[in-house]
């Protein structure tokens, strides 16, 4: 039989579960879903992003479904994370903020109740590996190989030297539960493991899902000295904060382009659906670009959490298309659970998105919340924000006033509307406190035993 193989490259007012019937394949798809780490929405070539050449990826959106109202769940990384293998709101997972090693600065714990999507998929038969970053838990019940994957090669925890892969003094490289150590850059090793695991991969074990993430373009901005010379002498007015993340993204491009040679080797593209995302905007200290949108990395502006995002997979999806359709991080659980035929698929918040990519199709009108509780400046409060169709309310501190937008009418949010009587204001808020609410039950620190 023919295995079709998706390549997912990685951003309501009450809960939605909306599920189509599984598209008509002939086969389980194979299933690889690989994230960039901090890639603003103005940094691909494709998204008008200017001195910067991304080859690899502008051809993939070339042939396929542009997403150019995609969000993440998250102006930062645990918690877009969490939704994409949960399908749920990060706070109803139990990260609402970053994990990290540190008990004083974490802010997340991903809820051991949960089910994961490759533990659903193990169900299916798949073969489930997780190379790269996983920054959703350092120690079981919360480590890969405890949420389903049978494989992994990651690094577990968040930022890290790309050379030294050290954090705070400690080395989070894991292969499964094994700690271990390996010379080179970041990028170029997650490479090389993708392409070591897709080369052992045997089509008798079953059909495969890997998730692949990578930490670029995330800081400390470090690409190899090569790709810097190339793009210092080919953007000579350039700042030298903008060359270093600039040779940081071509760098991961040609490194994503390597890995889906090896799928079309495998595989062929034909039979290969790419999905390309990121977990939250660009940091713009580091001169990230998030086109013409307001704010970047943390901020709940449409800079923090609106991500590039392109779907290709020849034959099966509208070709050289671009969709408005708003879309989130967390749709991705219930959409891939239906290409591979999950029967029994967990009522979560995200819903199915496979007819923007069937068909053109339009999805319905829902009210959406974005989350994050952080230390530092933020106290370890949370703050949010909440949109239904145009209609944007914007709570970017704990110490700022709402602010409410009409990003049909204003994207760049720059013209806050007067609150007054706004019937859309009023629902807004009020679905945000159901939210809250409702969220309130799930523990986002461990439990004492």
């Amino acid at each position: 039989m023919r295995r079709f193989a998706l390549v997912f490259l990685f951003i309501p007012l009450f809960s939605c579960n909306i599920q189509n019937q599984t598209p008509d394949l002939p086969d389980k798809p194979n299933i690889i879903f690989i994230s960039a780490d901090d890639l603003g929405y103005g940094d691909l070539s494709c998204y008008g992003g200017e001195g910067i050449l991304t080859p690899e990826l502008d051809k993939l959106a070339a042939s396929g479904v542009r997403l150019s109202n995609y969000y993440v769940n998250c102006p930062v990384c645990s918690p877009s994370r969490a939704s994409w293998l949960t399908g749920k709101y990060p706070d109803k997972a139990g990260v609402p903020g970053v994990v990290r090693p540190l008990e004083s600065m974490n802010f997340g714990y991903l809820d051991p109740a949960t089910t994961l999507l490759p533990a659903l998929l193990k169900e299916e038969g798949y073969q489930t590996a997780l190379i790269g970053k996983w920054h959703l838990g350092l120690e079981s019940p919360n480590l890969p190989n405890d949420r389903g994957f049978d494989y992994s090669k990651s690094w577990l925890s968040g930022m890290t030297d790309y050379y030294t892969h050290i954090q705070h003094g400690k080395n989070f490289l894991r292969e499964n539960n094994k700690e271990f150590k390996e010379e080179g850059h970041l990028t170029e090793l997650i490479t090389q493991w993708a392409i070591e695991y897709i080369d052992n991969y045997k089509k008798s074990d079953g059909p495969l899902y890997l998730y692949l993430a990578y930490t670029a373009p995330h800081d400390p901005i470090q690409p190899p000295e090569e790709w810097l010379e190339k793009v210092r002498e080919r953007e000579s007015g350039m700042n030298e904060k903008r060359v270093k993340i600039v040779a940081l993204i071509e760098h991961l491009d040609f490194n994503i382009g390597r890995v889906l040679e090896k799928v079309k080797s495998r595989f062929g593209m034909d039979n290969t659906m790419v999905v390309f995302t990121s977990d939250n905007g660009g940091n713009l200290r580091f001169n990230a670009s998030n086109g013409e949108l307001r704010g970047g990395k943390q901020d709940m502006y449409e800079g923090g959490i609106k991500v590039p995002c392109f779907v290709y997979w020849p034959g099966n999806v509208v070709n050289a298309n671009v969709s408005d359709e708003l879309i989130v991080g967390m749709d991705w659980f219930t959409t891939i659970c239906n290409y591979a035929g999950v029967s029994n698929i967990p009522e979560v918040d995200g819903i199915d998105i496979s007819p923007v990519f069937n068909k053109g199709g339009h999805l319905p009108a829902r009210t959406l919340f974005w989350v994050r509780r952080e230390g530092w400046k933020y106290g370890g409060m949370a703050y949010y924000a909440a949109r239904y169709r145009n209609y944007k309310l914007v709570y970017n501190s704990p110490f700022e006033p709402m602010q409410f937008f009409d990003l049909g009418q204003d994207p760049k949010e720059q013209y806050p509307l007067k609150e007054g009587d706004n019937p859309e204001f009023k629902k807004l808020k009020s679905a945000l406190v159901k939210h809250i609410q409702e969220a309130g039950g799930v523990p986002w620190q461990k439990r004492g035993d």
